[in-house]
């Protein structure tokens, strides 16, 4: 099989799409050849058999053309567009004349009109479950969120404060506000956002949680996403309905305990007591589930990360992620 696997970035240090170079090194031991085909590349040690090209730069004309030409050259035999509709759009210039097996990886709350052409013309998509797709599709197959398992973070000294973190751009859907107030609420209690700033909507909503008196950091590269997690007692994820924020499920596969809303990660944190879910935007709500996991103290949040880090391994694994994907391409 040579897959044609279309991105928007491959970067191992990105604080956003740094996976992605997981994924990749996760497909590439399943297939004869994967061709990457990314706006943006940084240099990045990947597998023999991985080709990676570019066709960023200059006008939105150009760059499509630039996709369109690279796709037909190199003569696919399964193509995967990477959470972009417009990738799957366009592939399917290519793909379908030649009756190519078209792909599409989305998981987001947000329908569109694009994203409604793009599930017509793919073959099948590809989402974490069905909550994680925002359209109805016959064509959805599930196959989980596609997480590095890495080593677990090292437990964090007891210093009478219990470190709260939320991850992830400052977008309002993030909710945001709600879990700083609950945070406020309790004694002992103090809470870290930190993440990326990249639309008006995004910079100014970070002003306002600064001007509540929110400690709002810069993201990390990648790579130092684990001292973040070492530094942290509990990450809270309060996120709309139908995004499963990728963030919740690398916590918890390093072994942090995570609060969550949306009912899409039910699979993850069902059963678990302290309970981890609460009702979402609800500040009450969450501030009853962070004295839950104080009360239980280390040992017991600990026992908490090492369910949530083995339910990672066994539903949500980079490798599981990868073997569902050639398998659905063929």
């Amino acid at each position: 099989m040579r897959l044609v696997f279309v991105t928007q970035r491959v970067d191992a240090d990105d604080p956003t799409l740094g996976a992605t170079v997981d994924k990749i090194a996760a497909l590439a031991p399943l297939v004869d050849e994967l061709v990457v085909l990314a706006l943006v590349a940084r240099p990045t040690v990947l597998p023999a058999n991985v080709r990676v090209r570019t066709f960023g730069g200059g006008s939105r004309l150009g760059r499509t053309a630039r996709l369109v030409v690279a796709l037909a050259r190199e003569r696919p035999t399964a193509v995967l567009a990477h959470m972009v509709p417009v990738y799957a759009v366009l592939a399917a210039l290519v793909t379908k004349p030649r009756r190519v097996p078209l792909l599409l990886w989305f998981t987001h709350w947000r329908a569109s009109r694009l994203l409604r052409l793009a599930e017509r013309l793919a073959t099948r998509v590809v989402s974490v479950d069905e909550r994680s797709f925002p359209l109805r599709s016959g064509k959805l197959v599930t196959v989980g969120h596609g997480i590095t398992i890495g080593p677990p973070a090292p437990a964090r000294p007891d210093h009478g404060v219990l470190q709260l973190v939320a991850l992830g751009r400052t977008s309002p859907a993030k909710g945001l506000e709600a879990i700083l107030e609950a945070a406020a609420r309790l004694d002992g209690v103090a809470l870290e956002i930190r993440g990326p700033s990249l639309t008006d909507e995004e910079r100014q909503h970070r002003a306002r949680l600064v001007a509540l008196g929110a400690r709002v950091e810069e993201p990390v590269p990648r790579s130092q996403i684990g001292e973040v997690y070492a530094n942290a007692d509990v990450l809270v994820n309060n996120m709309r309905a139908g995004a499963l924020d990728k963030v919740v499920y690398e916590a918890a596969a390093a072994g942090l305990p995570v609060l969550v809303a949306s009912e899409g990660f039910a699979q993850l944190v069902d059963g678990i007591e302290p309970s981890l879910r609460f009702v979402q935007d609800d500040a009450a709500s969450i501030a009853e589930r962070i004295e839950g996991l104080v009360a239980v103290g280390p040992d017991g949040r600990a026992a908490v990360g090492a369910e949530l880090r083995r339910r990672v391994a066994r539903d949500h694994s980079v490798e599981h992620w990868a073997a569902a994907i050639v398998a659905a391409a063929r």
